[in-house]
This record gives structure tokens, sequence and C-alpha cells, in this order.
């Protein structure tokens, strides 16, 4: 593998690195403590084209490669965990399934508008009683006359609250597989509770998701087949896990350059902290953490984007990143010391947001079995 970036990659990084800078960083605090989706910066970011950089050229998209995706949201993190998580819940999973097995109609109602931050996707899995294990989703799909009923409960659905539509995973047939469907916000049967109030990642709402009795037309299951829904969730995954791990870089970046920032300017016994090795060994760590995690990132990207096995790789890569960038955040804090238990300072906020992706795409405990699984073979 190459390490050097690709120009186009280095300039996608950079292109986003400054609209981080200019921004979403300044306005991170304020958006966090509006508890408010981001719109203005999400369509911006839209008009960036970064929601369509996953999908073909002839699709309304860039066309581009997963590690100039990652790099790109690394940089948005790095600015806001929030604003990251709301852009890769539209990039990828609120969106993914309507380009790969939607309809026409489908396509140009919802999909294309979403590239263009028009129309906002999310997708149900989760419920209160299944996360990491799929096989115990009780949701249930029902045919009928002209399409199918739908009823059961999900939970922690990102960006529910804002979105037009969702992916929602059902178990349909004799067999009681999953199957995909898609359910338009205006569907009678479907309501989307109360925001839930989480420790971190204000700005990017959370909530449940009801369906009673919810008619979706026979042109809304995106499946091909009753039951396939898993093995096209299985295509996903990696991606998922590889971004998240992305996401945790850039958040774990921003932590680093705090520390060292606030190092560089307090003054104890007569001198700056970071003269004292105590502070030098512990920014050492740090940044020797975030530079093996970034390449870790980078390798597992560039090993999907090359076609090669990488299932392993990408679960190594989320547990690696979302693991040191925890840590990150958490030596920041102890740098900073009382101030990094104020509120008045961003270390507090990156040290409650990177929890955010040490849940999203498996947890690290799922994560290490999948991992010891393909070592098995």
């Amino acid at each position: 593998m190459d390490f050097r970036l690709a120009d186009h990659q280095a300039a996608i990084q950079e292109t986003f690195a400054r609209f981080s800078d200019r921004e979403i960083a300044p306005k991170a605090a304020a958006l966090d403590e509006a508890h408010a989706f981001p719109w203005e910066i999400f369509r911006r970011l839209a008009g960036l084209g970064l929601f369509g950089m996953r999908y073909p050229e002839a699709d309304g998209g860039a066309g581009a490669d997963l590690l100039s995706f990652c790099l790109a949201l690394a940089e948005i993190a790095r600015g806001s965990v929030s604003v990251a998580g709301a852009a890769a819940m539209q990039s990828l999973m609120g969106t993914k399934f309507l380009h790969m097995l939607g309809g026409e109609d489908i396509r140009q109602r919802l999909f294309m508008p979403a590239l263009k931050g028009e129309a906002v996707g999310a997708i149900c899995m989760t419920e209160p009683n299944a996360g990491s294990d799929l096989a115990g989703i009780a949701t249930t799909a029902v045919k009928t006359d002209g399409g199918w009923r739908l009823n059961g409960r999900k939970t922690w659905i990102t960006s529910a609250p804002v979105a037009d539509f969702f992916t929602v995973f059902a178990k349909a047939g004799d067999e009681r597989k999953l199957t995909i469907f898609l359910v338009e916000k205006h569907f009678a049967g479907l309501k989307v509770g109360r925001p839930i109030h989480k420790m971190g990642v204000w700005a990017l709402p959370t909530s449940e998701v009801a369906l009673d009795d919810c008619f979706v037309p026979d042109s809304h299951c995106l499946s091909r087949e009753v039951g396939d829904g898993e093995r096209h969730l299985k295509k996903l995954l990696a991606e998922i896990r590889i971004i998240t791990g992305a996401i945790a870089l850039g958040v774990g970046r921003a932590a680093l350059d705090e520390a060292v920032r606030y190092a560089g300017e307090r003054q104890q016994f007569g001198k700056p902290i970071n003269r004292f090795q105590a502070v030098q060994m512990k920014l050492a760590e740090m940044a020797t953490g975030l530079e093996a995690a970034s390449q870790f990132v980078r390798y597992a990207a560039w090993r999907l984007d090359q076609g090669l096995p990488h299932h392993k790789e990408a679960a190594m890569a989320k547990l690696f990143a979302t693991e040191t960038a925890a840590s990150l955040c958490d030596q920041a804090a102890r740098v900073l010391a009382s101030y990094g238990f104020a509120m008045e300072y961003p270390v507090q906020r990156f040290l409650r947001d990177v929890r955010f992706t040490l849940i999203g795409g498996g947890t690290s405990e799922i994560l290490k079995l999948v991992i010891a699984k393909e070592l098995e073979g």
C-alpha cells in the first residue's frame, strides 16, 4: 500500500479541513447547546457534494473511493461529531438501500433529493430488545393486498425526528427472515417518538419509531426477495465500521490539538506545562496512538477500495480507532485538569461525543468476537 495520498484525495481532505475550521468548529458549542439538527451546515455539506461522494456519477454522485470519504468525514468530525454523524447517516446508511434496491420512482423522488440535502433519510434496525442481535428483531411484516402491514418498535434511530423516509428492517414470510422496507414519514401508522436525551452528540437528534399496522406498498419493499435483508446489510457493514473509525479519528485529533494548545499556554511553576516531562510523555503517547489509528483506518478503507478481503480489517480498524480516540479524549481532559471538567472548554464535549463512536457499527465486545471468528477461518 502506498501511504501517500493521491492528489485528489489530498484536495478533498484540504477542502473539508477548511470547511470544518471555518464553518463547523466555531459553531459546534452553540449547535450542541441548541440540541437541534444542524440544518444550515447539513445543506452546505450537500452543496459540497459530500452526500453523493460514494455514489456513481451517473446517479448524481461523485464516484469517490472510501478513503476519500473517510478523509472528509474525519475533518468534519474534528469540528463536530454531531455534524459528522448526520453526514454519515445521510451519505451511507440512510440512502444506500434506496440506491441499491429502489425503483426509478424512489430514486428520482427520494434518493436524488437526499443527495442534495433536500430530503433526509434514516435507517431503522435497533429495537428495545435487539441491538447487536439481529435475530432478535421483533418487527413483523405481513403480506396483504398490494403491500405489507408492518408492526413493531424501533429505537435509537439517528436523525429520526427530521427524517423524510426510513429504511426499515422487519421479519417477513413464513420463516420470518429480515426483509427491507422503505417507509415514508407520511405513511399512516408511522409515529416518530420524542427525542432521546443523550450524553453526547446533542445536535444529532435520536428517537424511537413506532410502526402500528403501517401499510407499505409493494413498490416500497426494497428486498429483491423476502428474507434477503441480512445479506444486503452485510455488504454495508464493513463500510459502516470503517467510517465510524474515521469519525473517531476526527474527534481524537480535536482532543489532541486542544491538549497541545492548552499545554503550551498554561503556566505552572514559572513555565508552560508542556515543558514538564510528564505532560510531554502524555502528549507523545496520544499523538502516537492517533497516528497508528489513522493508518489502520486508511488501510482498511484502501483494502475495501481495492476489492480485497476487508471485513476483519474493518472490525479491527473500528475497534482500535474508537478505543484509541476514547482514550485520547480522556487524556486530553487530564492535561487540562480542572478546565477539562469545565463546560466552557471543548474537551468535555469531545469526551462525551466520542462514546457515540464506541456504539455505532458494533460495540468493541462484538467487534472482538467478529475478529476472533475471522481468525478461525
